[in-house]
């Protein structure tokens, strides 16, 4: 049986040949691979990162897990599809949902789980019956929607939480990483995140130093504190496994954790044509063995304690730059990533990232991810001038974005993502099953064979090589992807 684990060696070994690729069953020497898996590794730092944090969950564990996913995917799908499994960032807002009506770790796990499992089965669907059906079920205006009301609905999470506990470093993180988004160019645009949490953490060194505690709320209570509380670091052991716990399942937790699945499975699906476009193989084919193995890593992962998975765009945009699409990359960042998740030193150092510099990162990269529903129907050029389009994805993204609920029994009420991403699906193909003809013809001349997700390469943005700059696609952007 052919796992994708055998790499003819790429010319010289040294670079590629001016207008050749390095094809995923290729490899450079193995110095130079493995310093293109350390590479990925730190494109994934700042979202994979921060996403465990985000969801009080073990950063150690997070990192850890994302090499075993990234294992588990490349094996599925026989090395086909280079790709990076990180923690993924659309369960932000699901997990402080969860926590705000008195869920723990567990609690969150095992609703992700869940999800996990949905997704597997998702992508045996899609293996079966052919990318056809994520169209048929999830068009393109209702993957939008729910992109962009999972993403919009973490806006109070920083307005409330972070942004509070240091206003003034919040604000000058939320600066500098937006100039480091723009201005950077290649591979210090992917890890602008990652740089922004360098530099907060600078920053409120130095202001400790400078001007003592700050007297701001912690947990809703305003207390004197140090923005930068580095004692856990110190207690930290160097080398130790990370903390496990096992899932709980509530079905209330379960239900807002559920419409996720349409993100991760929008995400896949343009992952994988995003890397089929730029490899020049076209991998529809891999696509529900992407989506399945992308589920069962996440179950795996959520089974022990940590977040679930996802592909990652920041990896594919270093893929696009340096034009090296091995997978034998991807096994030596896996191995980095197992290594990192064996020191709790750096855990607890991730763990120690002041609430204002999440304050100043969390107002960029929750918005980024909102507006990833409207660049999915930016591609699929979706008419929000026709009302089977318009009234489904306004009333849902209200709802999801507002906290709205509808309570159905005493113990049992429906609100925020899980109540708004009904509505949007149910409002959708009910509304065009009563819709007339001449709104579901304008719907047939725009839909397209494949959702293209969230991700959307161009030639020229996958050539862009010489120069490190950055592909033009959307995907190559910051936390596009996670």
């Amino acid at each position: 049986m052919d796992l994708g684990v055998r790499w003819t060696l790429h010319g010289d070994g040294r670079t590629p040949a001016p207008g050749a690729v390095v094809r995923p069953d290729e490899r450079l020497s193995w110095p130079r691979t493995a310093g293109l898996g350390a590479q990925h590794v730190v494109a994934m730092f700042g979202a994979s990162f921060v996403a465990p944090v985000l969801m009080g969950l073990d950063p150690n564990l997070a990192i850890m897990m994302s090499g075993i996913a990234t294992v588990i995917f490349l094996l599925a799908t026989r090395g086909k599809v280079p790709s990076y499994l990180g923690c993924s960032l659309s369960f932000v807002g699901v997990a402080a949902t969860i926590r705000a009506t008195g869920g723990d770790s567990a609690t969150v796990t095992g609703a992700v789980l869940v999800v996990g499992a949905a997704l597997f089965v998702a992508g045996l669907a899609v293996q079966r019956f052919g990318a056809r059906i994520i169209h048929a079920t999830m068009p393109p205006i209702v993957t939008g929607a729910v992109v962009m009301l999972i993403g919009f609905n973490l806006a109070p999470v920083t307005a409330s939480t972070y942004w509070p506990q240091d206003q003034w470093t919040a604000l000058l993180v939320m600066l500098f990483t937006g100039l480091a988004v723009v201005c950077l160019r290649g591979f210090f645009s992917r890890i602008a995140i990652f740089l922004g949490l360098i530099f907060g953490y600078a920053l409120s060194w130095a202001l400790d130093r400078i001007f003592g505690k700050i007297h701001s709320p912690v947990g809703g209570e305003a207390v004197d504190h140090w923005r930068l509380d580095l004692s856990g670091v110190a207690k930290a052991d160097w080398i130790g496994l990370p903390s496990f716990h096992a899932p709980s399942f509530e079905w209330s937790a379960i239900l807002v954790a559920l419409p996720v699945v349409i993100a991760l499975i929008a995400e896949n699906a343009g992952h994988v044509k995003a890397v089929g476009e730029m490899t020049g193989d076209p991998l529809d084919d891999r696509l529900g063995t992407a989506i399945a193995a992308d589920g069962a890593a996440s179950v795996l992962s959520t089974a022990v304690g940590g977040p679930p998975n996802t592909t990652y765009s920041e990896n594919i945009g270093v893929m696009a730059a340096t034009r090296v699409y091995s997978t034998a990359a991807y096994w030596a960042a896996a191995a980095f990533a197992l290594l990192f998740g064996l020191c709790p030193k750096f855990g607890a150092v991730v763990a120690a990232i002041p609430g204002g510099v999440l304050g100043g990162i969390t107002v960029i990269l929750y918005g980024m991810i909102g507006l990833l529903g409207a660049q999915i129907w930016i591609n699929a050029d979706v008419d929000l001038r026709n009302p089977l389009n318009l009234v489904p994805a306004a009333a849902g993204i209200i709802i999801g974005v507002g906290g709205v609920s509808l309570k159905i029994t005493d113990n049992f009420e429906l609100g925020g993502i899980a109540l708004g991403t009904i509505v949007v699906i149910t409002g959708y193909h009910v509304l065009r099953a009563f819709a007339p003809a001449h709104m579901k013809e304008r719907m047939k001349e725009q839909e397209p064979l494949l959702d293209s997700g969230t991700s959307s390469y161009d030639a020229k943005g996958a050539a862009e090589t010489k120069d490190g700059a950055a592909s033009t696609g959307a995907a190559s952007r910051p936390g596009a992807g996670s």
